[in-house]
């Protein structure tokens, strides 16, 4: 941090007593090296973090015209559409915000898993991320409950009442939810009061997530070190110009949906108040919690079908010790590519299966692609640690990038293995 230097005499004042303007140069600006050969699928973590700052501005201003009551929460959201000044585009915003930053953190999921950005030394950096994960679909299944519609209600009550499964407790843990006996007025409060409350544990978590970045850096494309100068670039300008570059675009298509499609995402069952004695025909969760809602349902024992979900992401916090092949990107493993496709792929099917009713074919479906989950972490993975041969890492980061210009590294020989 000593290397700043200003010549403003504001900043100067500022940075002898409380030197933030060092630390911000440090963490993001010149002061903080990066690879440089970093794409732009490292831009989804920082359009992440934005998106986030975005959900939590939105949802204040709803809050402050909000009412968590079941006989007025309806009522409140259609007023914040109809009379509250840009209330419509307020809640459309923060709606389909909700959609884009599962969009962002899965893609950014995806390319941690191809890249290798899960492996030594960034194990906890992963697992913070998973956590983070968790938060979002806490977060966001009891802000769907909040506009208190037939969707909102019968998920509530559907999801919850998962908790029964649990032997020995778990009727008194649904009891606890819901505050009471049934889904009623307590639930929607508490539910109401952890929505409010959870965004600002995520951005707890998340500033533990970018420490532990901070601590080995990023992960780059061809997953080796960086082994000197000629490796790195500073993050300012060169990679805060392409993260602006990544947010003007996806502001743009932030827009296009908010303007143009922004009950796309949603479901039309929702804009119906919340009836417990009318049954929607198909309850279905918002779309990115749909391939865990798979997973579920594709388990006819209700406890297994439990365990399976959770253990879907649970197995995430472990994936550093089930792939132990000492190459990190997927871009010199082929084996790993296709067998990443196919997972792709496996977790689109099963986004799918999620959404139509679990019987006939697609519980079929389901249930295969459930099974392939499992297998790609707990058995192709450690399996093709120990039988693929990885084609040969480059010597440095600069040699693919500038053509062999890694000065003297270009003629040592490529390592099998780098150092962690």
């Amino acid at each position: 941090m000593s290397g700043f230097q200003s010549n403003n005499a504001v900043i100067k004042w500022v940075e002898h007593r409380m030197p933030i303007f060092s630390f911000l140069d440090h963490s993001v600006g010149s002061g903080y090296p990066s690879p440089r050969n970093l794409s732009y699928l490292w831009n989804f973590g920082s359009l992440a973090g934005i998106t986030l700052v975005i959900m939590i501005l939105t949802g204040i201003l709803l809050a402050m015209q909000y009412t968590a009551h079941v006989d007025y929460a309806f009522e409140s959201v259609e007023r914040i559409m109809r009379d509250v000044n840009y209330g419509w585009l307020i809640r459309y915003i923060h709606m389909n915000g909700g959609s884009f930053f599962f969009i962002v953190v899965y893609i950014h999921i995806f390319r941690g898993l191809y890249y290798g950005s899960y492996k030594a030394p960034r194990e906890l950096l992963w697992m913070l991320g998973v956590v983070i994960l968790l938060l979002m679909m806490a977060t966001a299944f009891m802000g769907y409950v909040l506009p208190w519609g037939q969707m909102s209600f019968w998920g509530a009550k559907v999801i919850t009442n998962l908790f029964s499964a649990v032997p020995i407790f778990g009727e008194q843990i649904v009891v606890w939810l819901w505050g009471g006996f049934t889904v009623d007025n307590p639930t929607l409060n508490r539910f109401f009061a952890l929505h409010y409350l959870m965004p600002f544990i995520i951005v707890g978590v998340v500033i533990l997530h970018i420490w532990a970045l901070h601590r080995f850096g990023s992960n780059n494309p061809i997953g080796i070190d960086t082994k000197g100068p000629q490796d790195s670039i500073p993050f300012h300008p060169y990679y805060t110009v392409k993260d602006a570059f990544g947010l003007g675009v996806f502001l743009l298509v932030l827009a296009a949906v908010v303007f143009y499609a922004p009950n796309y995402m949603g479901h039309p069952d929702n804009y119906i108040p919340a009836n417990p004695l009318s049954t929607p025909a198909h309850i279905v969760p918002e779309w990115y919690f749909l391939p865990f809602y798979a997973i579920l349902r594709s388990i006819p024992d209700k406890l297994m079908g439990v365990i399976a979900m959770f253990g879907s992401i649970a197995i995430l916090f472990v994936l550093p010790w089930l792939d132990r092949s000492p190459v990190r990107s997927g871009r010199f493993r082929p084996l790993f590519r296709l067998f990443f496709v196919l997972f792709m792929v496996d977790a689109v099917v099963l986004g799918y299966a999620g959404s139509q009713p679990a019987e006939g074919a697609w519980l079929r479906i389901a249930q295969v692609a459930t099974a392939y989950y499992f297998i790609h972490f707990l058995v192709i993975l450690p399996l093709l640690s120990v039988f693929e041969t990885p084609k040969p890492l480059p010597t440095s980061i600069s040699e693919p990038v500038l053509k062999g210009g890694g000065g003297s590294m270009a003629g040592a020989p490529a390592k099998p293995m780098e150092k962690a």
